[in-house]
């Protein structure tokens, strides 16, 4: 936008963000440029507070504040007890089941699918939900992963990695779109979901 480089800079970083083309970015950075006092100034310093403050549970992948430490016997997140592990791939799916009611449990996000993006399933929170459910005396583990290929073959990975406990593994009702992701879905399809939510065979069944 007329050579000023840290306004190419403040557009190129917005358009990054999900939803956001470059036109779109443009019209936030003029509207931010025109409030500088009354949305620049607070915006920076929340940013900031959230960077300094705020960091990614290692254990469970939620968030948290920074100078929570938490380990396997002592969740210092959740401080109700659960029998239930509700399992996810990001944020954004922990924060739409949680904005719906339908759920009472523990979260476990995975921090993405197997395959996705070139992921690997050691970069997934997958061996601390193992030792979650060894630890914490847990009944079900429900799959909430998306009906993704890759959503897919995440579910069945943890259902094989748990095969040896006691432990009742369930997936999400097969009524969800086919390729559709948990933080897409309205209330009533999740209700659905959950509800009706079956057990989880494995491929060779």
């Amino acid at each position: 936008m007329n050579n000023i480089t840290e306004i190419d800079d403040l557009i190129k970083l917005i358009s990054k963000l999900p939803g956001l083309g470059p036109k779109s970015a443009k019209r936030i950075v003029l509207k931010l440029i025109n409030n500088r006092e009354e949305i620049v100034k607070p915006l920076t310093k929340a940013l900031a507070e959230v960077y300094k403050n705020i960091s990614r549970c290692k254990i469970c992948g939620t968030l948290k504040p920074s100078y929570i430490e938490c380990n396997f016997d002592n969740c210092k997140i959740v401080e109700k007890k659960y029998d239930k592990i509700c399992v996810v791939e990001n944020l954004s799916d922990q924060w739409s089941i949680e904005s719906s009611s339908i759920y009472n449990g523990y979260f476990h996000i995975l921090g993405g699918t197997i395959s996705s993006h070139g992921q690997k399933k050691e970069d997934l929170l997958i061996n601390s939900l193992i030792e979650r459910v060894r630890k914490k005396k847990i009944e079900e583990v429900i799959l909430a992963t998306s009906a993704t290929v890759e959503g897919q073959t995440t579910a069945y990975y943890i259902k094989d990695s748990l095969k040896n406990f006691d432990v009742k593994v369930t997936k999400l009702a097969q009524g969800l779109p086919v390729g559709g992701e948990i933080e897409n879905l309205d209330d009533g399809t999740l209700f659905s979901a959950f509800k009706n939510r079956s057990k989880l065979n494995s491929n060779s069944d």
